[in-house]
């Protein structure tokens, strides 16, 4: 249910990611239909056969540009929306003339656009809650207080194309008195060399599994009894420090704290009304088909014609 449920989320809410990072609702949607009755404060700018583009049609235009869009000058924006809802609006009105609006495939469209936009005010309804910033808030002190810390090293490391050269260089570091960092300078061919081969903090995750399988098994100060093979070559290894990786914060787990409690929030309120949902399947919908041995059965190969008999 749940990868359906994300499916339907995807076909649905066309604005999902712009949702999952939208800021909290600001002021309510402007009337939809120019026929409504409208206040003195949202005048006609234009007319298209008798149908009013007013003011209001134009701001929910304006909304529903990408932000980069509504930052244009309203002196350079506004003339082209405008233009463009005149076009669409004389559009309309000769598709009407031609009676298109009573053609079945043309009904249909419309009652699958309005099928679609109701599943999607619905789903938004059922969503927004969770996308406040209180909501995510509460989901960050949550998970924050269930995470366990997880661990980072720093380490070091002379990286070499062959075992040789990489044996050489861990007999030279395991040397009384050896500067492993000198060494790496002059030895190592990998990032950090310049620096001693010093790779700073890194996670567990944050490196191919054969290296960090070697490093984490150190403590700080320890060099790696063999050379580890990658696909970038041979490796020594020195491991400088362990530390608790520091928690991340709210600002740097917002956006991803707002796409799990999206994708939640959808699979929860689809799972939600389908089960509450009364449905009767009727035999026209077809009935799973029992399986037969001929399934997935390939003809057999065709055979060369018997030669005739001899005369």
């Amino acid at each position: 249910m749940r990868r359906s449920a994300l499916l339907l989320a995807a076909l649905l809410l066309p604005a999902g990611p712009t949702l999952a990072q939208a800021p909290p609702a600001a002021a309510p949607a402007a009337p939809a239909s120019p026929q409504a009755a409208a206040p003195a404060a949202d005048p006609v700018l234009a007319t298209v056969d008798g149908i009013a583009i007013r003011q209001s049609d134009l701001e929910a235009e304006i909304q529903r540009l990408p932000p980069e869009l509504r930052a244009v000058p309203p002196q350079t924006l506004t003339p082209l929306l405008l233009d463009q809802l005149i076009t669409q609006k004389a559009l309309v009105a000769a598709a009407r003339a031609l009676g298109l609006d009573k053609e079945p495939e043309v009904q249909a469209r419309i009652r699958r656009a309005e099928e679609e936009a109701l599943q999607q005010a619905l789903l938004i309804r059922a969503v927004q809650p969770l996308l406040t910033e209180e909501a995510l808030r509460e989901r960050f002190a949550r998970e924050s207080a269930a995470r366990p810390p997880e661990e980072e090293i720093r380490a070091r490391h002379i990286l070499v194309p062959t075992e040789q050269e990489a044996r050489a260089a861990l007999a030279e570091v395991r040397r009384p008195g050896a500067d492993f960092a000198e060494v790496a300078r002059r030895r190592s061919s990998g990032p950090g060399s310049r620096e001693g081969g010093d790779l700073g903090f890194f996670k567990r995750g944050d490196m191919i599994p054969e290296f960090a399988e070697a490093a984490f098994a150190l403590q700080p100060g320890q060099i790696a009894a063999e050379p580890v093979r990658t696909q970038f070559g041979w490796h020594v290894i020195k491991v400088e420090a362990r530390r608790a990786a520091p928690a991340p914060g709210y600002e740097d787990s917002r956006e991803q704290l707002r796409q799990q409690a999206f994708e939640e929030g959808v699979n929860a309120a689809v799972e939600r009304i389908r089960n509450a949902a009364k449905v009767e399947r009727t035999d026209a919908a077809g009935a799973p088909r029992a399986p037969s041995l001929l399934d997935g059965a390939a003809p057999p190969p065709a055979q060369a014609p018997a030669p005739a008999p001899r005369r």
